[in-house]
């Protein structure tokens, strides 16, 4: 495994979409990548479920008047492959960038909470789904199976993600510490902002700290991407005004270091594309006090391993003989 240890430029979009409108916000993404890249950054990464938006009703809305909201969610996902990956796979290539964007996914017939990986060579080399959607996410996305476990080599460094309250699963984040994650992008919703959530108040709270102890164990750099919800959002979403209505802002974004703080003040509220220099070299000095994948693990005590199998509804070894099985899904595609 080859270890890098230059600088690299990364970008963190603290923004929100068009909401539940797929082409409006592919169009949004794309100019947002133009102008990462034009701020010299290597690879640029988006909030959860950027595209179409992420389903904030979950937290304040009765069945009866989420099930529309869901319609719209579901008709605007975005799949892979379609146009829209196609658009988005042309940007990176044309800007010469990694993209890491949030989406609700569709795949036969399910949704699920993805990170959507893209090279500079205009393809979508990864996807991770969010393994397991956290409480009331439940009723809108799928889960993730082995399969979206890894970290990528992007020639300038190793870099992995995970979504949300992945970072809470401690299995979860030391499989990518001991892939050897250099860089590592932790995205999270605009959940301050919504006050119907009961945990919306300390939500800022869990991103930075959970980020930050990813950073501190990882021994890596962390983008912290955070959404934020905009005055769009809150009028399709209808609530009444009063302490449970969301708020337009919320959330925060940035870069930690390997010592779990910011290298700079995080960003809150207004929306902008925000930059760091990163000196892998910097990453042998937290190595050097404890490397969580090497003189400080212990192998010979604790035994850990990810079971790499997708996770599929119907096995086929379970079909009689004779059965015709629907075609898999089909390959990662990029640009043409």
């Amino acid at each position: 495994m080859t270890v890098s240890l230059g600088t690299v430029r990364v970008a963190a979009v603290h923004a929100a979409a068009p909401f539940l409108d797929l082409r409006a916000g592919v169009a949004r993404t794309v100019e947002l990548i133009h102008e990462a890249a034009a701020g010299g950054a290597q690879l640029v990464a988006f909030p959860e479920t950027f595209l179409p938006g992420y389903p904030h009703w979950i937290w304040s809305h009765t069945a009866k008047y989420a099930a529309p909201l869901f319609a719209e969610l579901y008709a605007n996902a975005v799949e892979f492959p379609s146009v829209e990956a196609d658009a988005i796979a042309r940007a990176a290539r044309d800007a010469g960038i990694w993209v890491c964007l949030g989406v609700d996914e569709r795949d036969r017939g399910t949704l699920y909470n993805t990170m959507a990986w893209f090279s500079p060579e205009g393809r979508l080399v990864a996807k991770h789904r969010k393994l397991q959607p956290t409480n009331a996410e439940r009723t809108v996305w799928g889960r993730g199976d082995g399969r979206d476990v890894f970290v990528l080599d992007t020639g300038f460094a190793r870099v992995g993600g995970l979504i949300c309250f992945e970072h809470s699963m401690d299995l979860n984040r030391y499989s990518l510490i001991a892939l050897g994650e250099q860089i590592h992008v932790a995205t999270w919703p605009a959940i301050s902002a919504t006050h119907a959530d009961p945990n919306s108040g300390d939500f800022d709270h869990y991103s930075a700290t959970l980020s930050a102890a990813h950073a501190i164990c990882a021994q890596a750099y962390v983008v912290v991407v955070q959404g934020r919800i905009s005055e769009e959002m809150v009028e399709r979403l209808g609530v009444e005004p009063g302490p449970d209505a969301p708020t337009v802002g919320g959330g925060q974004s940035g870069f930690l270091a390997p010592t779990g703080r910011w290298i700079s003040p995080p960003h809150r509220d207004d929306e902008a594309v925000l930059y760091a220099d990163l000196d892998l070299s910097q990453l042998a000095f937290a190595k050097f006090f404890a490397d969580s994948a090497g003189h400080y693990a212990r192998p010979d005590v604790f035994r850990f391993g990810v079971d790499r199998a997708a996770q599929a509804p119907l096995a086929p070894e379970a079909v009689a003989e004779g059965v015709v099985l629907v075609e898999p899904a089909p390959p990662l595609v990029g640009a043409g």
